[in-house]
């Protein structure tokens, strides 16, 4: 990741949250904000949404595939996402 990218991607706020129905990983940026959402269960696909109740953009099988989109929505190095412990098995 470039220096530019590395620093743009130290002022997103993330959160790891789990409902009765699914784990979220929400990114705020900027304004900007993308959520990663799996059911509960954990083997279904991820989707990638604007907000944690927004309507869905995308599905992935992959949660790497997931944070590209999500990265693309924040305008950030995916690589550069914070990712907590909890959500990093995340998607198939």
């Amino acid at each position: 990741m470039n220096d530019d990218a590395r620093e743009r991607a130290t002022d997103i706020k993330v959160e790891y949250r789990e409902t009765d129905g699914e784990r979220r990983l929400s990114f705020d940026r900027e304004g900007r904000t993308a959520v990663v959402a799996q059911n509960i269960d954990g083997y279904a696909m991820v989707s990638v949404r604007p907000t944690a109740d927004g309507t869905e953009l995308e599905r992935y099988y992959g949660f790497d595939m997931a944070l590209d989109h999500a990265a693309e929505l924040l305008g950030v190095d995916p690589a550069g996402l914070p990712i907590p412990d909890a959500a990093a098995d995340m998607g198939m």
